[in-house]
């Protein structure tokens, strides 16, 4: 019988790929649901979150290329250049995520106007609550193996959906069962110091 070689592990480059491949077909929907549902009950935290879902596809597109250079077996130059580039990309969108929940929340509580119900928004916060943190474990451990810094920020950025789903939910709830208007862009300022502090994290590379 011929000798058999040694069992070869997991291709986590093409794991890494499929993931993040993933994230960007969920991100599409994610997006749409959210601006749609959140223009309809004038939620800021629900806006915010489609937003957010379209920096995430965006960070997740040129992660994708980054990884697809080293699944195609590019060469290491190649490779690092495009995880600088990629690196940088990713902690930039989490600023900008910041700026931008930051100026809206306290604008909309400033006009202390109470957004509407939005039974599709809580249904998409708790899908998001439930899938974006298997993800982003599946992610972090191929960035691990890789290993990739770039796709271990954007695998931070999916936690970060997890997170913004947790106060999205909160705000939700507690408007639609309890009348608390300020809970919406509340829950949205709650967001902020992670956001920054991922940003600042991605673009280092830590």
């Amino acid at each position: 019988m011929p000798e058999q070689g040694p069992a070869r592990g997991p291709d986590w480059a093409r794991i890494g790929l499929w993931l993040v491949g993933v994230t960007m077909a969920y991100n599409m929907v994610e997006a749409g649901v959210a601006l749609w549902a959140g223009g309809e009950a004038q939620s800021i935290a629900l806006v915010g979150f489609g937003l957010d879902s379209v920096i995430e596809f965006a960070a997740a597109g040129v992660l994708f290329w980054r990884l697809a250079l080293e699944a195609r077996g590019a060469g290491r130059g190649a490779v690092e250049a495009a995880e600088r580039r990629v690196r940088r990309f990713v902690g930039i969108t989490f600023f900008a995520l910041a700026a931008y929940v930051s100026a809206q929340a306290i604008w909309v509580l400033w006009r202390a106007r109470q957004p509407e119900e939005s039974v599709v928004g809580i249904v998409l916060a708790g899908a998001s609550l439930l899938i974006m943190p298997a993800v982003a474990a599946g992610k972090l451990r191929a960035a691990a193996r890789i290993p990739s810094p770039a796709l271990r920020a954007e695998a931070k950025e999916t936690l970060a959906c997890s997170y913004l789903s947790f106060t999205l939910l909160l705000g939700l709830l507690a408007n639609a069962l309890r009348g608390w208007w300020w809970a919406d862009p509340a829950a949205a300022l709650l967001m902020v110091p992670w956001l920054l502090r991922e940003g600042v994290e991605g673009i280092a590379g830590e």
